[in-house]
């Protein structure tokens, strides 16, 4: 069965062709010029119950999850968010009782990122509960970061620490135990990510290509790696992990592959020249967010734009499973 990007190229990706800001569809979001000065930055993401959250997930969590995932977007483009749209279809197992801690738990994040809600849909379904959010943004004309402008020779970085979400889950699903104290730090990351805002907007102009972190990093580094026709190595061992996935690794290293292809991070995955990082990782000081570099940006390899993970003797590791498939 095709995966999303072909899904999106074999039927959609044609009825964007006049929409230069669509950008192919294969963008963390769309871009429209709302000025000679200025443009919107515009995305969408959608949470369904039993997909990409449990029922019995706290409802404020889920609120507040299902308009972080698309502040997330909004990062990966260096944008400064303004506002958002929300589309609910609830089901006989939302009741009021939810909707006041689901309410109670978005307005938490509306005062936080000050992000006001300008309206939306509300339905009613015998399917499953969901929440679609459209999130908006806005940038200086040109100055969007994208997928496409990573280069040969280019530092491939990332923010904050990968695979707690994934491992969290793992936790939250019993299939993973640690002490308490691991896997609490673990569910709350897979509960309640941390867009990186600041940081996305203070890339502008210092990276070459980015996105964040969702369908896992070795599919997110792909993605870029398809949008600017290059290929990428990544050093495990670089990787920076929390002290609780470090535990997970240790008691089996079988979670490393929930490390690579995990997904659920929302940290951003960028590319920079080397004789920038230095002032990136500053950046990230001063936002209080770690950055580190872990791989490199190649050529092709056999017209194949592809990743590969390597290990402390560079000898390539196999992944089973790269990243999160949406069909």
């Amino acid at each position: 069965m095709s995966g999303e990007f072909d899904l999106i190229k074999d039927h959609f990706s044609d009825l964007a062709n006049h929409a230069d800001g669509a950008l192919n569809l294969l963008d963390d979001a769309a871009l429209f010029d709302i000025s000679p000065k200025q443009q919107i930055v515009a995305t969408t993401d959608s949470l369904i119950s039993g997909v990409h959250f449990h029922l019995d997930d706290p409802p404020c969590m889920v609120a507040r999850k299902a308009l972080r995932v698309n502040l997330s977007d909004l990062a990966a483009m260096g944008a400064m968010p303004v506002g958002f749209l929300q589309a609910i279809i609830l089901n006989g197992s939302v009741n009021d009782l939810y909707l006041e801690s689901y309410k109670n738990g978005l307005n938490i994040d509306i005062e936080h990122f000050h992000v006001p809600l300008y309206g939306g849909d509300t339905t009613v379904s015998s399917g499953p509960f969901s929440v679609t959010i459209t999130a908006l943004g806005k940038v200086e004309k040109g100055s969007a970061l994208l997928r496409s402008g990573a280069q040969s020779g280019d530092v491939l970085c990332v923010t904050g620490t990968i695979g707690d979400s994934a491992l969290g889950l793992a936790c939250r699903n019993g299939k993973l135990s640690l002490s308490e104290n691991y896997e609490e730090h673990l569910i709350d990351r897979y509960l309640l990510p941390e867009p990186r805002l600041k940081v996305g907007q203070e890339l502008a102009g210092l990276v070459g290509a980015c996105i964040d972190i969702s369908d896992g990093l070795v599919a997110d580094v792909g993605h870029i790696c398809r949008a600017s026709g290059v290929s990428a190595s990544i050093d495990r061992d670089s990787i920076p992990l929390s002290e609780s996935a470090s535990a997970a690794v240790s008691k089996d290293r079988v979670w490393w592959e929930c490390i690579l292809g995990g997904g659920d991070d929302y940290e951003l995955a960028f590319t920079t020249k080397l004789s920038r990082l230095e002032s990136i990782i500053s950046i990230g000081q001063e936002a209080g967010v770690p950055i580190k570099a872990i791989g490199r940006i190649g050529e092709t390899r056999d017209d194949k734009m592809e990743v590969v993970v390597l290990d402390s003797k560079s000898a390539e590791i196999h992944v089973s499973t790269p990243g999160y498939r949406h069909r």
